[in-house]
């Protein structure tokens, strides 16, 4: 979770009123990297809470949770991502807002919230993979480390999305 100092010693400053909400982003860890999401997305963060496992559905799919009389599907994005857990047990759900789908995003850590400008944002290299990384938006340089910004929507494939729709009783007719 957030601590003073990883605030106060960074030139990102979570306190900036001059900035705009859309220059403003969720910083999370999940294993030992980094990533970020636009605030706009984040509608809450919370504890772990109790899940209800679905029969036959992926590995990364925790199942779904009552978050006050509204059930939302929750995954862990550190196996989505394919992503080494750091094995501390300091999780949390990000409840996101995706394009009119509310999902819960299981990660490590919430680090802090950053200020930072579009045109701080670096572009994504081009990997000379077949492995998909369009759900990768840009990179920024913080203290010598790369944070990620993801376009959680991306990550998720039509089944994720057909599954969460069915899940939270929101699928189209």
């Amino acid at each position: 979770m957030l601590n003073d100092n990883q605030v106060n010693e960074s030139h990102i400053n979570e306190t900036d009123t001059e900035g705009s909400i859309d220059n403003r982003y969720l910083c999370f860890s999940l294993g030992y990297e980094r990533f970020a999401i636009p605030l706009l997305q984040v509608r809450e963060v919370i504890g772990v809470p109790e899940f209800t496992r679905i029969p036959y559905a992926p590995k990364y799919f925790c199942g779904i949770m009552n978050l006050r009389g509204k059930v939302i599907s929750v995954i862990d994005l550190r196996e989505k991502l394919n992503i080494q857990s750091r094995g501390k047990e300091e999780n949390c759900v990000i409840v996101c807002n995706l394009d009119h789908i509310l999902m819960g995003a299981l990660v490590d850590s919430i680090d802090f919230v950053a200020n930072i400008k579009k045109e701080e944002i670096l572009e994504k290299p081009e990997t000379q993979t077949t492995v998909r990384t369009d759900f990768i938006k840009g990179l920024y340089n913080y203290k010598h480390e790369l944070i990620v910004f993801l376009h959680l929507a991306k990550t998720l494939s039509i089944e994720d999305i057909l599954q969460i729709q069915k899940s939270n009783g929101t699928e189209q007719l």
